[in-house]
């Protein structure tokens, strides 16, 4: 339905038009998630800058777009409201550190153990979310603390100017990919507001709005460049371990949003990022954030795929974002602070339409139903909660559905050998969840005294597994029988050696099968 993603090699023209458009896109963002946080504008719009920049230089992922988020400005609301803002840039400051740890020793690896189904259901959840936070920009405060959706003609006048916006990013790429759709429609429907004169609300509208009263006719984008200071705490093991949760918490949802983002990007663009290199670079920014007066944040998926999809592929991308942004702030705060905030929409609208995995609707029949289950229950969690929490859920339920399903896959085939032994000939894996399954095979009552399990299509996963399988054998010795078990592989000897005097069972010798061993552990 939509064409949004442009497949074109890196190169400087691109990145540095995409750049610029992205930075206009990040200036409500960062600044709505400062509020989410309760701190000032201005640390949002240095956060926004120092993630662009630094991620973008020592990151693993080039053409991703790092920022203030809202996955992580929630979690700040209750350091700030109860220990004040120097306490969220020293949890920031932490935050970063662990990430950089986590990078050093290799953890952004098990990203891969995220299924495909909870990165369906990521996608579309966060496609939701960001449809939902624009959807929170057509309302107006018509008196202290009270909102209201707006109507009548600025309701048409938006609307009208969101279609614009999002009807030059979708035809203009069949005419020119010259120049970024995005910044063509943004900077089209600013001029089309200034030249007819038109009541449209902007940016600098949107942060008044945010504002205290007394505040709101002084509101203003414009700042000076961040300055280097070290957080105003007690430097006692008190204050760590008040800052400790939010910045484990902050560190992790960083990552998670963060990693799963860049896999995104690597499948859209054919590419492939460094996840370990990016969780290094995700702690750098937000490390440097803490020092620099910046609420932190990670990777947005929003902003990336506007870059992603403008042409955006190399670093100079996100590095072009982060200085235009800054630019904005020292020198030109005025102009983005009279960009109609429908252009803005209708930008993010597209990106949600970009995002959206439709095609999740015409395989939702011909997955298994617990995949089927798996998006749907990420996406409503991401909508409900957040992206950690949704993603974590995804895994735990995936992992339960795996489990209970091969539970199911043990059994054995039964014949006796030459030597009067009865033999099960094991299948499937031994692991907690099929540790009842694998019990009910076995009759040690009417078993002859010898009774040998071939381990030679199967083995033990786990401590449930040995534990099973000393409880069998105590069983066959209380009857006054033996059990044998035979071919382990060596990861299965492994782990009866590690369990030591935990597990006492016979392991056999067979001549014709040289990975086992004759040892009574």
């Amino acid at each position: 339905m939509f064409n949004l993603l442009d497949r074109r090699p890196t190169n400087v023209k691109n990145d540095v038009l995409s750049g610029i458009t992205v930075a206009l896109a990040l200036v409500p963002e960062a600044v709505a998630f400062a509020f989410i946080a309760g701190v000032e504008p201005m640390v949002g719009l240095y956060a926004a800058f120092m993630m662009g920049l630094l991620t973008s230089l020592f990151g693993g992922r080039p053409g991703m777009i790092s920022g203030a988020t809202g996955a992580t400005a929630v979690v700040m609301v209750s350091l700030v409201a109860v220990h004040g803002v120097q306490y969220l840039f020293a949890a920031v400051i932490l935050a970063g550190l662990i990430q950089i740890l986590a990078g050093v020793f290799k953890l952004g690896k098990f990203i891969r153990i995220v299924p495909h189904p909870v990165m369906l259901g990521f996608v579309n959840g966060l496609a939701i979310v960001i449809f939902l936070s624009q959807v929170g920009l057509f309302k107006e405060e018509i008196s202290e603390g009270v909102w209201q959706w707006i109507q009548g003609e600025d309701l048409y006048l938006m609307g009208s100017l969101i279609a614009i916006t999002m009807l030059i990013m979708h035809f203009l790429p069949k005419l020119t990919t010259a120049i970024p759709a995005g910044l063509v429609a943004i900077v089209s429907v600013s001029l089309a507001v200034f030249l007819f004169d038109l009541d449209a609300r902007t940016v600098i509208d949107f942060v008044a709005d945010k504002l205290p009263a007394d505040q709101a006719s002084s509101a203003s984008l414009q700042g000076e460049l961040p300055s280097f200071n070290i957080p105003s705490v007690p430097f006692t093991l008190e204050t760590l371990w008040v800052i400790l949760p939010y910045s484990a918490i902050i560190a992790a949802i960083g990552l998670i949003e963060s990693l799963l983002t860049l896999t995104l990007i690597d499948e859209l663009t054919n590419t492939r990022g460094r996840g370990n290199k990016e969780c290094v670079g995700q702690g750098i920014a937000n490390t440097v954030n803490g020092f620099f007066g910046g609420m932190g944040g990670c990777a947005m998926i929003g902003q990336s795929m506007i870059n992603i999809n403008n042409g955006g592929r190399g670093r100079l991308s996100g590095i072009t974002a982060a200085v235009v942004l800054l630019g904005f702030i020292l020198f030109a705060a005025g102009l983005i602070e009279i960009i109609p905030l429908a252009a803005l929409i209708g930008v993010m609208f597209m990106v949600v339409l970009g995002t959206f995995e439709w095609s999740s609707f015409r395989i939702m029949r011909k997955v298994p139903l617990s995949d089927a289950f798996v998006i749907i229950l990420v996406s409503g969690v991401t909508v409900a909660f957040d992206l950690a929490i949704a993603v974590i859920i995804g895994v735990i339920v995936s992992a339960l559905i795996f489990a209970w399903q091969h539970a199911q896959h043990i059994y054995a085939d039964t014949y006796t050998d030459e030597q009067g032994w009865k033999v099960y000939d094991l299948r499937g894996p031994l692991f907690f969840s099929s540790v009842s399954n694998f019990k009910d095979l076995f009759s040690p009552e009417s078993d002859p005294n010898d009774v040998v399990i071939e381990f030679r299509r199967s083995r033990i996963c786990d401590h449930s597994g040995i534990e099973a399988l000393d409880g069998l054998a105590e069983k066959y010795q209380s009857h006054g029988k033996t059990l044998h078990i035979r071919h382990l592989s060596p990861e299965c000897r492994v782990l009866l050696e590690k369990a030591g005097e935990l597990c006492e069972v016979n392991v056999i010798e067979d001549p014709n099968y040289r990975v086992a061993t004759d040892k009574l552990a």
